[in-house]
């Protein structure tokens, strides 16, 4: 049996006490759900950062339709949220929303935008995760921004956690380069999503994994807390705020 806290545990925790890493890169700190692929071919992806160094704390949702074009969604403008990364891998401006966040249950989360999506997600601790979690919550700081080890954490998670292939460092859309530290992690067990009045259907993985530069995005639906580091000058300059 697994002993992971809820995902509504940690990630109220982590909005009590973001805690950001140290370094003189940007950094962010929170919760999300780091992307869940549907049988349409419409992919979802959450943040929920409570802090950042470039700006106020935020949430994000990333859209990408079946035609493989995304969207970010985010509650501060492009330059200060996810865009200002990955938006010159799309020719869609970022737009800047509400989204709310409403925990149903320790273990199931509504996020809505309003006018536009609402998405429930239900999570579950396993085996995986709850080992994941373990060896993330015992790991000191000065691991997470070694590139080697996140090379071969990340060859070791994709086959543990069934995601597909992963890359927890690498360089993203816009130029910078970046490094993931997932402490805390919960698989997606079941959820629904209507865009814009539209079922989106079951959840299932892509036929070929979604990527942003380096970034992979998972093809199975998974949850984290945790942080990030990204470069403070991107190599490109682009943003799409």
């Amino acid at each position: 049996m697994t002993t992971s806290p809820s995902p509504r545990e940690a990630a109220l925790a982590v909005h009590e006490h973001p805690t950001l890493p140290s370094g003189d890169d940007e950094r962010v700190v929170g919760f999300g759900v780091m992307g869940l692929p549907f049988a349409s071919g419409h992919y979802l992806a959450l943040r929920d950062f409570p802090a950042a160094t470039f700006g106020p704390g935020y949430r994000s949702v990333w859209h990408r339709d079946p035609d493989g074009t995304w969207t970010f969604y985010a509650t501060t403008p492009g330059t200060q949220s996810c865009s200002r990364y990955f938006g010159s891998a799309t020719p869609n401006d970022a737009v800047q929303c509400d989204i709310d966040l409403d925990w149903l249950s320790p273990w199931s989360l509504l996020v809505r935008i309003p006018g536009l999506l609402e998405w429930q997600v239900d999570t579950a601790a396993t085996a995986a995760t709850g080992l994941m979690s373990r060896i993330g919550r015992r790991l000191p700081e000065r691991a997470w921004t070694n590139r080697m080890f996140l090379a071969a954490m990340s060859r070791a998670a994709g086959p543990a956690l069934g995601i597909g292939e992963t890359r927890l460092s690498g360089t993203v859309p816009n130029g910078q380069r970046y490094m993931v530290a997932p402490t805390q992690l919960w698989s997606v067990i079941r959820s629904y999503a209507v865009l814009r009045g539209t079922d989106l259907g079951s959840v299932e993985a892509l036929d070929r994994q979604a990527r942003l530069g380096d970034f992979r995005l998972p093809q199975k639906g998974i949850c984290v807390v945790g942080h990030a580091h990204f470069d403070g000058q991107s190599a490109n300059g682009l943003t799409r705020a």
